[in-house]
């Protein structure tokens, strides 16, 4: 009996060049049926070690899930702790026996307010102090706001600090004549370093002043003294009884205890937002700036959002120490000042969802990239044209100085965009001493015909989308101010990226419309990325980011609901 010759199974497509054409030839009768026996058991271990390997992938996916879910239910309990403040429970039989500490506001004493400035981070007397509101009949249930003029010191004009101090007071009583006055400093200036001058490349015309002749050449690079033209107070006005065993560690360091008789009282809580102090009022203190405007607002707080807020102005301090800078943090300010607290929440599992989609999506779309052996059916045209818009996003980002929330994602990114062209090139660098020597693997006649659709549909996507980008660029030089040439050609790109990269994503549909097909794709990390699309829509509307960003996120589901109907269309 002649040996018959089994074909090679036909789902390995990856594997290298000729393989697939190979057949695994049996002669004889007694080899025909060792030769299957053989393959049964090859193909037992093989099934055997893909349910392990899949095993270990369900169940690393399942674990990071099942963190994700502690993470949450954890937060969700340290915020109901936060919000939530168990009262002292002999508040309604003999506090002063309990340990309880009572609000002094329970006895209505008549306030004032009073807020001075000064260049000394602390005071001892009336000396060298500015008054400069005082509202004397001061109600804790009304709000107000109030804009001042503040005159400037000298020191604060050489680059200086001036400080703010707010005292409650008894009325009528000056507040260091007052054992039960409450005070809090504040920084009524901040340091940073001012944002460029934009110009018009052609004609040189600027956009605002020129800068001061005065000032020296690295200027711009040194951060000055910036104004902060808005202070936020609040006050807690609720009557709640403490527990003295058990006082909450956020809000003990912003308390004042009295004793009256036998019984303990906190005076009033007086507290600073420093949430609401955005760049955006921020001004420039110059040297020729004798006095400058200060708008006081205040508002009574509950018990529970001061405790959150605390809590919020913290992490926004321990953002900064690790080295965020004044606009990083002003952006995770503006999450909290410009948000409903129910709509504030939202973001929270919003963000939390965003954060684990991220990570699956990461890990999938290494894994996929890691195993891919062969383009067939992928367009290197758009692997290409996304690692450039990923990469020129990055720097116009940069250049823009966009929040870290968003660059350090943008960065992550175009990394492993650079990572996944070295894997669609095959390409193996080799050194030679310090020189690196660029080698590309050759392609299959499988995967030269995936090239020649994507040629096909690059060629007359470029009789469209080159002379818009031209067209753009030279339309900005004209009529748009930039801070130089390089800041121009950046934001050229990157408008041509938003405006118009959608369009480098038609050669891969062109390529699964030719083919028939989208099996090719990584479709897992496919839907991870098309949630966290959908979420991005969200925070498009909450972190400040170019306009241009903005609108790229809902150019981004049109694109992915162009891949669902052609999946769809694949399983009909």
């Amino acid at each position: 009996m002649r040996g018959r010759c089994l074909p090679w199974p036909p789902e390995v497509t990856d594997g290298p060049p000729g393989r697939a054409a190979r057949g695994g030839c049996a002669s004889g009768g007694g080899g025909g049926g060792g030769s299957r026996a053989g393959l049964r058991r090859g193909a037992g271990a093989a099934a055997a070690i893909g349910s392990v390997t899949m095993l270990s992938r369900s169940s690393f996916t399942s674990l990071v899930v099942g963190v994700f879910a502690v993470y949450v239910a954890h937060t969700c309990w340290v915020m109901y702790g936060i919000v939530y403040t168990r009262p002292c429970p002999a508040a309604a039989g003999d506090g002063a026996a309990g340990g309880c500490v009572w609000p002094y506001l329970a006895r209505r004493p008549k306030l004032q307010l009073s807020v001075y400035t000064t260049t000394r981070s602390s005071i001892g007397a009336e000396s060298n102090i500015d008054l400069v509101l005082n509202v004397e009949d001061f109600d804790i249930e009304s709000k107000f706001e109030r804009t001042v003029n503040v005159s400037v010191p000298k020191k604060t004009r050489n680059n200086g600090t001036l400080y703010a101090f707010i005292f409650l007071h008894h009325a009528g009583i000056l507040p260091w004549h007052d054992g039960k006055q409450v005070h809090i400093v504040s920084p009524l200036t901040t340091y940073m370093i001012p944002k460029p001058e934009e110009i018009n490349l052609l004609t040189g015309e600027s956009a605002t002043q020129q800068i001061e002749a005065e000032k020296q050449p690295n200027a711009l690079d040194e951060p000055v003294s910036h104004w902060r033209s808005r202070l936020t107070l609040n006050v807690m006005v609720e009557d709640f009884v403490f527990d003295g065993s058990s006082l909450p560690a956020d809000v003990h360091r912003y308390m004042k205890m009295v004793q009256l008789g036998k019984t303990v009282h906190y005076l009033p809580i007086l507290f600073i937002d420093q949430l609401s102090n955005r760049v955006k009022d921020l001004m420039v203190i110059n040297r020729s700036t004798t006095e400058l405007p200060l708008t006081v607002s205040y508002d009574k707080i509950s018990l529970g959002k001061l405790r959150f807020w605390i809590h919020m102005q913290d992490a926004v301090y321990s953002l900064q120490q690790f080295g965020f800078s004044e606009k990083d943090a002003d952006e995770v300010k503006g999450i909290f000042v410009d948000t409903n607290l129910y709509f504030l929440a939202l973001t929270f599992f919003v963000a939390a969802f965003h954060l684990l989609f991220d990570f699956l999506a990461f890990k999938n779309d290494i894994s996929f990239w890691k195993k891919k052996r062969s383009m067939i059916g992928m367009s290197t045209k758009a692997v290409l044209w996304r690692c450039f818009s990923t990469v020129v996003i990055f720097l116009f980002l940069l250049d823009e100085q966009t929040s870290l929330l968003v660059l350090i994602p943008a960065g992550i990114g175009a990394v492993i965009e650079l990572w996944k062209v070295k894997k669609a090139l095959k390409m193996t660098i080799r050194w030679q001493g310090l020189r690196p020597k660029f080698q590309f693997g050759a392609y299959n006649d499988s995967e030269k015909k995936t090239e020649e659709y994507d040629a096909q549909a690059m060629k007359y996507l470029s009789y469209l989308l080159y002379p818009l980008c031209i067209g753009g660029a030279g339309y900005s030089l004209l009529n748009v101010k930039y801070k130089s040439w390089y800041s121009w050609l950046i934001n050229s790109f990157v408008n041509g990226v938003y405006a118009f990269g959608f369009l480098f994503m038609l050669p891969q549909l062109f390529v699964n419309y030719k083919m028939k097909s989208v099996a090719h794709l990584p479709w897992k990390a496919f839907t991870y990325k098309a949630f966290n699309t959908f979420i991005d829509d969200i925070f498009a509307f909450i972190i400040t980011m170019p306009t241009s960003h903005r609108l790229a996120c809902f150019r981004d589901d049109v694109v992915f609901l162009v891949y669902l109907y052609q999946r769809w269309y694949d399983f009909l």
